[in-house]
């Protein structure tokens, strides 16, 4: 039931322009990088040269960033983050075989190799690749500072040569492979272990003391579809726009383009929460946002009985990224694996606007009243301002001795903190979900285990994914209830490297968030400025198409 908007005070309608650019060169931990009230005032321009010399390190950082103020409570900021002095390589990387225990379709997923094993491992391995004539070195490898796996040393890693480019480096990958190993190529500027030549990144910060407009996260109406950040944003007239949550690419995964976490639009739950996994929640048309880590149930009940709803809006037994309870191999969240129910119940709404499942079970149909309007085979489409039940297993069994025509079935849902309190959803109200937490109370604080993005017990699981630069997307809160939004292109786009995830939650907290969570990056990794694309996403076939955004409305839309 889609409840009433209710806007905390009367807005100003009037949009404002974009200001002139200011240029101006700042330290990464400069408070000053986010902008106070007197910047929705016209900029004046000014050129500061700055250089920072980073502690540890015998390099010297530079930053020089360029101010946007489109609208009063909303700038954007692009900054270029190097280290001048840093050279960085190309290296034949010698992985080990790792067990795995996901099968995946996603091109940002893990992969069944490990870069980084045993000290034994790594020894043989040097050892045989040195009788084959090369000469390898081998690096020790530590743990990121996760505040829920181990500390210190991670393993070793295996590598041969630096090379000015992938080819040259191809003759050594061959000899390697020659020698009975698995090589693949690294640049050496995704390593933690080194500072980064070169960060592209984006921050754009709203006010929503001063903003006129809204803030919402949005499916565009269609939760089984995909789009371009950017298309949605020229669409919705947006100030700015960012890619949202975690969702499905193949169709092996489910159906492409819901959400693999929990997403709600507009007051209405679209997708469940998978495990307790970080959510930006967007109340009141964004006038207040924050962070927490949210959990879902959904129960159908007709009479005095009862059952659990799993899932709402995919395919009934299959769960992208775990964590439903009785899933399989794992009830807990882990990232870009899919796990599946054998007893599974899945709720659809009006919003799923694609053929439903088909498939063994059964399936009920029921309108706007939750009147049960027919119970049958699973298929066809969900009826206007209704929805549609599907069960396999158990729940298929208890849909057919429960659910009869002209009955009804009656569905809640809640929505909880882990502390335990009650998120409730109104029509002005939105969130998007990913993984991890960054920084909490102002504290870095990355759970990177518990939200499925690591397993201390499987190095491998992850590795690439959270311990090795690549384009993020971010969302924060400052302690005075702004919101952020940054990204940073990865994988050498435009010589840009990207984030780990301990770089992420630091570069955060330098911009004074004291609440911060990771939203989906990789190729998804997507900022759009007045409907036009501003920074290079890392897929090849450029920007991606994704499942749902986070856009910023002027007050006129």
């Amino acid at each position: 039931m889609r409840r009433p908007l209710v806007r905390a005070a009367e807005r100003r309608s009037a949009r404002v322009s974009t200001r002139l650019a200011t240029t101006v060169v700042l330290a990464l931990t400069a408070p000053a990088l986010l902008p106070g009230p007197a910047e929705a005032r016209p900029a004046h321009t000014a050129v500061t040269d700055q250089r920072t010399t980073v502690p540890g390190q015998r390099t010297t950082a530079t930053e020089q960033w360029t101010t946007q103020t489109l609208a009063p409570g909303v700038t954007v900021r692009t900054g270029v983050l190097q280290h001048p002095g840093v050279e960085h390589a190309w290296t034949v990387t010698v992985q080990a075989p790792a067990d795995s225990r996901w099968t995946t379709n996603d091109p940002d997923a893990p992969v069944t190799w490990a870069e980084v094993a045993t000290r034994a491992w790594a020894d043989d391995t040097a050892r045989a690749l040195t009788r084959a004539g090369l000469l390898p070195r081998v690096e020790s490898v530590q743990w990121p500072a996760y505040a829920d796996a181990p500390h210190g040393l991670m393993g070793y890693r295996v590598r041969v040569g630096r090379f000015a480019t992938q080819q040259e480096a191809r003759a050594t990958a061959s000899a390697v492979t020659a020698a009975g190993f698995h090589p693949t190529f690294s640049w050496t500027g995704y390593d933690i272990q080194e500072p980064a030549d070169q960060e592209n990144v984006h921050v754009a910060v709203i006010d929503p003391k001063t903003f006129d407009g809204r803030v919402e996260a949005t499916h565009d109406g269609n939760v089984a579809q995909r789009e371009t950040t950017s298309a949605v944003a020229r669409k919705l007239n947006s100030l700015v726009g960012v890619n949202g949550g975690f969702f499905v690419l193949s169709p092996g995964d489910g159906v492409p383009g819901t959400m693999s976490g929990i997403g709600a639009y507009q007051g209405e739950l679209e997708s469940m929460a998978v495990g307790s996994r970080s959510a930006l929640l967007i109340e009141d048309g964004g006038h207040s946002i924050r962070i927490a880590d949210l959990t879902s149930t959904v129960t159908a009940r007709v009479g005095k009985a009862a059952y659990g709803v799993q899932g709402i809006n995919r395919v009934p037994g299959t769960v992208r990224d775990c964590g439903r309870p009785g899933s399989t191999p794992s009830e807990l969240p882990w990232q870009d694996v899919t796990c599946r129910l054998a007893d599974d119940m899945v709720r659809f709404t009006d919003a799923f606007r694609a053929d439903l499942p088909t498939g063994p079970g059964v399936q009920v149909v029921l309108n706007a009243s939750g009147r049960v309007v027919s119970v049958g085979a699973r298929g066809g489409r969900v009826p206007e301002g209704g929805c549609v039940l599907q069960g396999i297993g158990r729940a298929a069994d208890w849909l057919t001795a429960h659910a009869e025509p002209n009955g009804r079935v009656k569905l809640s849902e809640v929505v909880r903190t882990t502390e335990g309190r009650r998120v409730v959803l109104d029509a002005g109200d939105s969130l998007v979900s990913a993984a991890p937490t960054l920084v909490e109370d102002g504290r870095i604080d990355i759970d990177a285990a518990a939200e499925g993005v690591v397993d201390p017990e499987y190095t491998s699981f992850g590795y690439a994914w959270a311990n090795v630069r690549q384009p993020r997307t971010l969302a924060g809160i400052d302690k005075r209830g702004r919101l952020i939004l940054a990204t940073v292109d990865g994988r050498l786009k435009n010589g840009s490297e990207g984030f780990t995830l301990q770089e992420a939650a630091v570069f955060m907290k330098s911009l004074g968030a004291v609440q911060a969570m990771n939203l989906d990056g990789g190729g998804s990794t997507a900022m759009a400025v007045n409907g036009t694309l501003v920074n290079h996403p890392s897929d090849a076939a450029g920007e991606r198409a994704v499942g749902d955004t986070v856009q910023i409305l002027p007050a006129d839309h």
